[in-house]
């Protein structure tokens, strides 16, 4: 059949839109499917050794152990039925993960965590932290994720900022003949303009080429903790401008709850995760950086659970008391992350071993408890769009398919699934991976 358009018309079209296509598809290639840590705790820099994980670890399980000894009171502090077997099966898990993993992201902090001392004190422990960081690669001892949290480069902090980040990667290299730790990130807090990421980038190209590392193997994470970090002067939100301006080295974007409501003028009471503010900042943020590849990370619960009462001699009074303190926090915590998981926030921040349990506890049965109908529903959504694509029916649910792979891989990446449990879908684990239900039916169609 003969076209209207003649062909050289529609090819001078075509390439013009296919600049235009790849140019966008640049910009957004889509979810990362390599591992996000499901949290990151934070400790002060000064407290920081090289067995760190180890022993928060086991802090946790004991305290894990004593304020749920067995998965009835756990089931009864989260709201979870005891009677089906689903409470068994997230305390199990919490517990598996205590004993191997508790801790998978460790920010070592320069910043709030550590507070403003002299420049003697700040940069013997950078030094020292650093030194200790080795240690621990040596002896295997660090958590899967880690890094430093630096302080701001606003005007006031960024000479201090830039220094302690000298002295550690500096020391580090020198004492790892040019080694980083697995997964090691820079975190740059208080980000407000973008002249700060890439100044923070200029710096790491500085100390690459200094101290003979491979190029672009220092990477960066930022912090929404302002509201102009949220929407500028402009009216406009500046959060990719911040991901361009540091040249390909940002690869995550957390949120501090505190800092940004108290820029809200929330009062202490009210500064909570599960604010309004605080749900328009996240929505905001994953609007402005969904499909970049960038991780999001919610912020922190301030409530610890830890009881009002010390010593081996306490009175079956006061440990009462200490229980009810641990369950309502634990439960407050609880529920403050699985608001973050509802609106699509897989990382969060821990400031205390005891409250590992409540965040293992939430996004186990977040995702467990949806497992059987995801199942079900894949299986399913999968031969139906197979056999439409085989008989030349369109198949126009795609959305569908990919929210349920996404379900998948973050259930996966999270330690609530084994690979046998994805498995069980009839797909492969590349498939899930590939995060492309397009790729899936057209490989399936061959």
């Amino acid at each position: 059949m003969s076209l209207s358009i003649p062909t050289n018309k529609r090819e001078q079209l075509f390439n013009t839109l296919k600049k235009a296509n790849t140019a966008f598809q640049e910009i957004y290639p889509g979810d990362r499917s390599d591992r996000q840590p499901v949290h990151t705790l934070y400790g002060g820099a000064n407290l920081f050794k090289y067995d760190a994980a180890r022993a928060l670890g086991a802090r946790a399980l004991e305290i894990f152990e004593t304020y749920a000894p067995d998965h009835k009171v756990f089931g009864n502090v989260f709201g979870m039925d005891t009677s089906s077997g689903f409470s068994d099966k997230v305390y199990n898990k919490v517990l598996d993960k205590l004993k191997t993993e508790a801790i998978e992201d460790f920010r070592i902090d320069f910043e709030d965590g550590y507070g403003n001392r002299s420049n003697e004190e700040e940069d013997e422990t950078a030094r020292t932290a650093a030194l200790e960081v080795a240690k621990g690669m040596k002896e295997r001892t660090l958590p899967p994720f880690i890094g430093i949290r630096i302080k701001p480069f606003t005007e006031e902090m960024k000479e201090r900022g830039l220094r302690t980040l000298d002295i550690f990667i500096s020391t580090l290299v020198k004492e790892t003949r040019g080694k980083l730790p697995d997964n090691f990130i820079v975190m740059l807090p208080k980000v407000t303009i973008p002249e700060q990421p890439a100044t923070l980038a200029g710096f790491f190209d500085i100390l690459e080429a200094a101290l003979k590392m491979e190029k672009g193997v220092l990477k960066m994470e930022m912090m929404v903790e302002t509201t102009q970090s949220i929407m500028d002067i402009n009216g406009t939100n500046p959060l990719y401008r911040f991901i361009k301006a540091s040249n390909g080295r940002c690869i995550a974007m957390h949120f501090g709850t505190y800092d940004y409501t108290a820029s809200c003028s929330i009062t202490a009471k009210y500064q909570e995760m599960d604010h309004p503010v605080c749900d328009f900042a996240h929505h905001m943020t994953k609007v402005a950086l969904a499909h970049t590849g960038i991780w999001l990370s919610d912020g922190a619960t301030n409530t610890m659970p830890i009881g009002p009462h010390r010593g081996e001699t306490l009175t079956e009074k006061q440990l009462q008391e200490n229980r009810d303190t641990v369950h309502h926090a634990w439960k407050k915590g609880y529920d403050h992350i699985r608001h973050s998981l509802w609106n699509g926030f897989y990382q969060g921040w821990d400031l205390n071993p005891a409250q590992f349990p409540m965040r293992y506890a939430a996004v186990f049965a977040f995702f467990l408890e949806s497992y059987d109908d995801a199942v079900e529903r894949l299986k399913t959504f999968v031969e139906k769009a197979a056999r439409a694509t085989l008989i030349g029916d369109v198949f126009d649910d795609a959305a569908t398919g990919q929210g349920l792979l996404n379900y998948f891989l973050r259930a996966l990446n999270s330690g609530a699934i084994t690979e046998e449990e994805v498995l069980v879908t009839g797909l492969t684990l590349e498939e899930i991976r590939g995060r492309s239900f397009k790729k899936i039916l057209e490989n399936r169609k061959k």
